[in-house]
């Protein structure tokens, strides 16, 4: 198994991140937590499968004039705990979003997941074991028992991980990742072996073996979802059964964007992204017996 390692020029990456390192414990784990503070809404950003906290601070830097981003080391990834023995499932990733907002005294925040991320995003949301103001929800996997495949296989996934624990650079990523902003290519080279392999094994077991269909009726109003038009983890199928199985979600497709949405399509993304936002965070206020700091 691999081990989850960092050297010096990723922990060095941390000091041109606009961000104060916040920790919380979630039962025996220590989460790390990247607070870029503000007085707007708490906005808890939830990444994906393998993506550290700190690969989402192009986005999460972009959005403080909204609102206050709070981005999640998910278990087993970045700089929080993970090991054997630990539980990857939907439930347990809810348990920590649900320890950060308790530890951290975020007050009805609003919820961004990106791909494993929209599926936590929405288990917190549903399990309502902390009240969330709002779900923004970006190209979820959809797959599960008796659906297609995740699109991308466990074996692609650990491939990386051994190129990422070999040693990498910001070029063979491109070679994968060729749309990416080079600094988010950089990013990924040095950040990718802080990921467990036990993290991701698990994980992608869930994609085919938990339904996001089963919690996706039951997120409360406000939500969006945002999706890559080329995205093959959200399918044009699989865009009319979410319409279909949510009448109160707004659904905002991303043109040229695939699964990677922000990286694939950066401005045009989070331009949508700030809208979806305002949509989720406007509602959101005004809704009966919700107060907001």
């Amino acid at each position: 198994m691999s081990p989850r390692s960092l050297g010096q020029p990723a922990l060095a990456d941390l000091a041109d991140v606009p961000a104060a390192d916040r920790w919380v414990r979630s039962g025996s784990l220590r989460l790390h937590v990247l607070d870029y503070g503000g007085d707007g809404v708490p906005l808890l950003v939830l990444p994906g499968i393998t993506s550290p906290a700190i690969t989402m601070d192009f986005v999460a830097r972009e959005l403080t004039d909204l609102v206050r981003p709070v981005v999640l080391d998910v278990r087993g990834r970045g700089l929080s705990d993970g090991g054997d023995g630990d539980a990857y499932d939907l439930q347990a990733y809810a348990r920590d979003a649900e320890a950060v907002i308790s530890g951290l005294g975020l007050e009805c925040p609003l919820l961004l997941g990106h791909s494993m991320g929209a599926r936590i995003a929405a288990v917190t949301a549903v399990r309502a074991a902390e009240a969330v103001g709002g779900v923004i929800a970006v190209d979820p996997p959809l797959s599960g028992v008796g659906r297609d495949p995740y699109p991308t296989s466990l074996s692609a996934f650990l491939g990386q991980l051994e190129q990422a624990v070999r040693g990498t650079d910001a070029d063979e990523v491109a070679r994968s990742w060729p749309r990416w902003p080079r600094r988010e290519q950089e990013l990924r080279a040095r950040w990718l072996a802080s990921c467990g392999e036990q993290a991701i094994a698990a994980t992608h077991r869930g994609f085919e073996s938990e339904d996001f269909f089963d919690w996706w009726p039951g997120v409360p109003a406000p939500v969006a979802l945002l999706y890559g038009v080329q995205s093959p983890v959200v399918t044009a199928e699989g865009v009319r059964e979410l319409t279909a199985s949510h009448a109160e979600a707004r659904l905002m497709p991303v043109p040229e964007a695939g699964h990677m949405v922000f990286w694939d399509t950066p401005s045009t993304a989070l331009k949508l992204l700030r809208e979806a936002i305002a949509y989720v965070a406007d509602r959101a206020e005004s809704a009966p017996g919700r107060s907001h700091g």
